[in-house]
């Protein structure tokens, strides 16, 4: 008797409990025990594939990539607690105030800022809510401008390193955190210029949107303004460095730049005088309630392909995408489009453990460029943040929007960017250059690095074919994190 049926029966399950409301951990280790047992008793499979769940569960514990969420979480909480957005938000307001529109240019440039800097979208989100939505409605921006780029920005988080969705696709994907960082570092920017561009599209056609702020709120002037750029500019930048450009040279493993990120962050809170035990404390129980998220999901994602690849789950997925017409386009269309779908109902954690499991071997067996499909993915849920009804981005704006901006208005104004988002979609698959040419320019600038290190180690120099298993391949797999 055939037992074809498991694999479609099972991940039809699973979509029954996500739709009926279930914790989506809990959906996923409940489909998988469920079916392990009911394998079991159908004499397909062996009691011993339990067995193997402590021990995965253990290595979950033991991963040390993971340890850099929760850093680069704690940074990004300490960071917006302190005030830095506030000071931000208000400097380039500042200097893009008497422009048309530049209130909105002035949120785009702080959410890239904020990005490269915490890493949540939640905080950017909510600082950026709290800060800009009043003053731009004071000055007459159109509701659903203000409430679309203020969204829009805030999910640069997602795609800018150090981004958490990039640790999880990295993890996921069995590749290196570095160079998805490095590979997301253009499309993240290319995003935020969209997002300006698309600023000043409206701010052309509909002048009345977007208005340019008048003298009054400029309280700056002269060498006033250029001393408060510089004051609340250099802070961030140092940061980025310590945390990116570390990462990016091969200095530093993306954990060990998330805990200097960290360390960062609580002596930037410290100089000015905002550290406190209240924001130590509030800091650090959302860090642990947002680890906890992703550990219960990442346990529950581990019960459910451990069994799933038992009952040939796999084999069944890798059939139905490996058939698609076109090779590797058509199977890269699916695949977005299945996201799209996906992120209205389900957010970047849940699709980065349940799908990305299924798509990676069949993108390896199409020879797909992992860290550039993990890329591409990551873009794409961008969108789950953004989608209305369920976009996370608007629900956060939502909670701090004053009454007068009607749930509509924040709606609509998150659609032209989800436009955008797709757009970039298109260009990644485009233009894998815009993706790869930054990891292979990375590569060669830590290889510049590796070899001044192999000088000073006494290691002989060698030509590019040799060296397979000797100091200098010990010495790249520990610059650039043991991958």
């Amino acid at each position: 008797m055939g037992y074809d049926f498991m694999a479609p029966l099972m991940f039809a399950g699973l979509v029954v409990f996500l739709l009926i409301g279930y914790p989506v951990a809990f959906s996923l280790a409940f489909t998988g025990l469920a079916f392990g047992l009911l394998g079991i008793e159908l004499g397909m499979l062996e009691p011993a594939l339990l067995q193997a769940l402590p021990e995965r569960v253990l290595g979950i514990m033991g991963n040390s990539t993971l340890l850099a969420i929760p850093f680069f979480t704690l940074m990004g909480l300490i960071l917006e607690r302190s005030g830095m957005a506030e000071d931000l938000l208000d400097t380039i307001g500042q200097v893009f105030g008497s422009i048309r529109g530049g209130i909105a240019y002035a949120v785009v440039f702080v959410g890239a800022l904020l990005a490269a800097t915490t890493g949540v979208v939640a905080a950017s989100v909510l600082a950026m809510g709290l800060i800009s939505l009043p003053v731009m409605m004071r000055y007459g921006y159109s509701n659903r401008l203000s409430t679309g780029v203020i969204a829009a920005s805030g999910t640069l988080a997602q795609i800018i390193p150090p981004s958490l969705v990039l640790i999880v696709l990295a993890d996921q994907m069995g590749t290196s955190v570095g160079d998805m960082y490095e590979g997301a570092l253009f499309p993240g920017l290319g995003l935020a210029a969209a997002y300006a561009v698309w600023v000043f599209i409206v701010s052309l056609v509909k002048p009345h949107a977007a208005p340019g702020c008048p003298p009054e709120m400029r309280t700056l002037h002269g060498s006033q303004l250029a001393l408060r750029v510089l004051t609340s500019m250099v802070p961030p930048l140092v940061l980025i460095f310590l945390v990116l450009g570390t990462i990016f040279l091969g200095v530093a493993t993306p954990t060990e730049g998330g805990g200097m990120g960290a360390t960062g962050a609580l002596i930037l809170a410290l100089v000015k005088r905002k550290l406190s035990w209240k924001l130590l404390r509030e800091a650090v129980e959302s860090t642990a309630t947002m680890t906890s998220f992703v550990m219960f999901i990442l346990v529950g994602s581990t019960v459910f392909s451990l069994v799933f690849r038992g009952v040939d789950g796999d084999l069944w997925v890798e059939r139905l995408l490996l058939h698609v017409p076109g090779g590797a386009l058509g199977f890269l269309i699916v695949v977005n489009v299945m996201i799209f779908l996906l992120a209205f109902f389900l957010d970047y954690f849940e699709i980065a453990f349940i799908m990305v499991p299924l798509l990676t071997p069949v993108a390896q067996k199409l020879g797909i460029d992992l860290i550039w499909f993990g890329v591409l993915l990551a873009v794409n849920m961008q969108t789950s943040f953004l989608h209305p009804p369920f976009g996370f981005a608007l629900f956060y704006l939502r909670s701090v929007a004053p009454p007068s901006v009607r749930t509509g208005d924040i709606y609509w104004g998150a659609v032209p960017f989800v436009v955008i988002q797709v757009l970039m979609v298109a260009t990644v698959i485009a233009f894998p250059g815009l993706v790869t040419g930054n990891v292979t320019a990375a590569a060669a600038i830590q290889g510049t690095g590796l070899e001044e290190l192999q000088r000073q180690l006494g290691a002989p120099s060698e030509s590019p074919q040799q060296g397979q298993g000797d100091i200098g391949s010990e010495v790249e797999r520990a610059l650039r994190g043991g991958k």
